[in-house]
């Protein structure tokens, strides 16, 4: 069975920059954003020109440098917005204007004192405007997660009258259970007439930890687009992370699943956004954390010496690391102070290395790591005793 094709939408550069500090200049963007196109990203959400110029001067500059991506750019339900996001596009090869407004009973309510219906007005008369720019429009339903799903469809099948070419079913609060939005997602692709017409997109956010298990659910039950960003970086708690939702698919084949994304560069690609945005990314971090592919217990050192796969599901070159790391603690067995000592050089017996591990545990109790000067002190002195030579 043929894999279905998973549209990618990076967002690092509109939602991802939203986070405060995290500020991009112009030329960093331009970086990021050609390293992207390089990745396989299918769409580039390149800012929200009207709110700012600066905004407006990066989009603008995208649209000019992308040669493979879609390059997106994000307007509210006004005619200002359209018209200004239309004007930063305008050199763009594939250009999409994201247009949308909030349809939660919460939304309408509080933020817009509004109707549903008053709603739906508003956001197919966004579509319409934004139609007459360009061919692909994408709707957002903001709040979409805690929305009724019946209220829901009736959004989606007048914006899908009026040009729609994508629906962003958002988890703006990132409320959704995976089952939950998963379900959200069947029903609209049941429900709402001319919906095999459109692609369906997952833009879920991780306030409960949960945005990259709900985008799966939603590619699971129809949605063929992902909203995501480099290392889930994003309002609040983040985003869903585009490294986490690639491995999941290239993992689990059985879900005929597939990107174009070239994992190789996700590491790299990681780094570089870390760096320029100063978002250090925590080290148990899936997928590009630092201690990702880390072993330090000699249970699970003593297995992946032997054998990669026993605790490893992913190889590391996949996604652009050299190698595992088997760090060395009070908690590592002789077999990793038997590899780790190989690799500087050392080929130890057996008898030898009992010897070395009685010494390598007094100084591993007394820090948080052994390093390869610390073993070379350590065999200094046992050499020296015993007249040790390097084979």
């Amino acid at each position: 069975m043929k894999a279905e094709k998973i549209e990618i939408f990076d967002t690092t550069l509109r939602d991802g920059e939203q986070v405060p500090g995290c500020k991009l200049n112009v030329e960093q963007k331009l970086v990021i954003a050609e390293k992207l196109d390089e990745l396989g990203v299918d769409i580039i959400e390149a800012g929200f020109p009207i709110s700012s110029p600066g905004d407006f001067h990066s989009v603008t500059e995208i649209a000019k440098l992308v040669r493979n991506a879609k390059v997106c750019a994000l307007s509210r339900a006004h005619k200002k917005d359209i018209e200004s996001a239309a004007q930063a596009l305008k050199f763009a090869k594939r250009p999409r204007i994201h247009t949308g407004i909030g349809v939660s009973e919460s939304h309408l309510k509080y933020k817009f004192n509004i109707t549903l219906e008053q709603a739906i007005d508003r956001a197919v008369g966004a579509v319409s405007f934004a139609k007459s720019f360009v061919e692909d429009v994408e709707f957002f339903a903001e709040d979409a997660g805690r929305t009724d799903n019946a209220h829901l469809a009736r959004v989606c099948e007048a914006v899908i009258k009026a040009g729609a070419t994508v629906l962003n079913i958002p988890d703006t609060t990132g409320y959704c259970l995976p089952e939950e939005y998963g379900a959200k997602i069947k029903y609209l692709k049941e429900n709402v007439k001319g919906i095999d017409n459109v692609i369906i997109s997952c833009h879920c956010h991780n306030d409960l930890g949960l945005a990259t298990a709900n985008s799966i659910a939603g590619a699971i039950n129809g949605a063929r687009q992902i909203e995501c960003t480099i290392n889930g970086i994003g309002e609040r708690a983040g985003n869903t992370a585009l490294e986490e939702v690639v491995m999941i698919l290239q993992q689990h084949r059985d879900l005929h699943l597939a990107t174009d994304i070239n994992s190789r560069m996700l590491t790299e690609l990681s780094q570089l956004t870390s760096d320029m945005m100063g978002m250090v990314v925590q080290p148990n971090k899936a997928i590009v954390g630092a201690n990702a592919f880390a072993h330090s217990s000699g249970i699970h050192q003593d297995g992946v010496i032997k054998n990669r796969e026993t605790y490893e599901i992913i190889n590391p070159e996949d996604v652009g690391v050299t190698e595992s790391s088997i760090i060395l603690t009070a908690r590592s067995g002789r077999s990793a102070l038997a590899y780790r000592y190989k690799n500087i050089g050392f080929d130890i017996t057996k008898n030898e290395l009992d010897v070395l591990y009685s010494e390598f545990l007094k100084v591993a109790d007394s820090k948080k790591e052994v390093n390869d000067e610390d073993l070379n002190v350590i065999m200094n002195v046992y050499s020296q005793s015993a007249n040790y030579e390097r084979r």
